[in-house]
């Protein structure tokens, strides 16, 4: 019995050995305090692994947030921002003018821009596109006046303060105008004045649109002087 005690003794002390416990006369009393280090680094395995992964999610949302200001410091560096913030602009233009264009060409044109060129639709060909330097001189002055209607119609939703555009001048080009188109250009300017938000204002010399004014300012000159005299109501 001596022998298989000292036997058992002898296997203990080999296992706390391999284990790196220190030979002890009383084994369980080691194990036990081996055994709550053991529990105790377990527990703070676990703890750390917990925020190990809190950590990570940390480091994807600073992740994240670093691509977002990288793509906003490409945008803000140099002309980029005022770039696109034209583009949006000019988005707005084109898409006013369009609809003005439309009414003033009895539903044949669409107006619409790409890459800084300008194009019509033809709703007459099929819905062709083609390059506003295929309009007739009277049909560019109608995109022109569209355009022109149409930035004074946004320049106060354009503008950061509470600037108004309470007038419109147009000067002359009606005279590349045949009577049906100059008839609708004039209706046009009539109910745009209608309104009563602004005043249009129209030189020109062509008496047909003259006489469609209400209120006429007639310029008349000779070899020493000009005069203006009001005409109309």
């Amino acid at each position: 019995a001596e022998a298989v005690a000292a036997g058992v003794d002898e296997r203990i002390a080999g296992v706390l050995a391999a284990a790196g416990l220190p030979a002890a006369d009383d084994p369980v009393r080691v194990t036990d305090r081996a055994l709550e280090r053991a529990e105790a680094d377990l527990r703070e395995l676990e703890r750390r692994r917990e925020q190990a992964g809190g950590l990570r999610e940390q480091r994807f949302g600073y992740e994240r947030g670093a691509q977002v200001a990288r793509a906003l410091a490409g945008h803000l560096r140099a002309n980029n921002f005022e770039r696109w913030l034209l583009a949006e602009a000019l988005d707005l233009l084109v898409d006013g003018a369009s609809g003005i264009l439309r009414e003033l060409s009895a539903g044949q044109y669409d107006l619409v821009h790409d890459k800084g060129e300008f194009f019509v639709v033809d709703h007459h060909d099929a819905g062709l596109r083609r390059g506003v330097r295929t309009l007739s001189g009277g049909e560019t002055f109608q995109a022109s006046l569209a355009l022109a209607l149409a930035l004074s119609e946004q320049l106060a939703g354009m503008s950061t303060t509470a600037a108004s555009l309470e007038s419109i001048v147009l000067d002359e080009g009606f005279g590349t105008l045949d009577a049906a188109t100059l008839d609708t250009v004039a209706a046009t300017l009539e109910n745009l004045a209608a309104r009563g938000d602004r005043m249009v204002g129209v030189v020109t010399h062509v008496p047909a649109l003259a006489e469609r004014i209400p209120v006429r300012f007639e310029v008349s000159k000779d070899a020493r002087s000009a005069r203006v005299e009001r005409t109309g109501r």
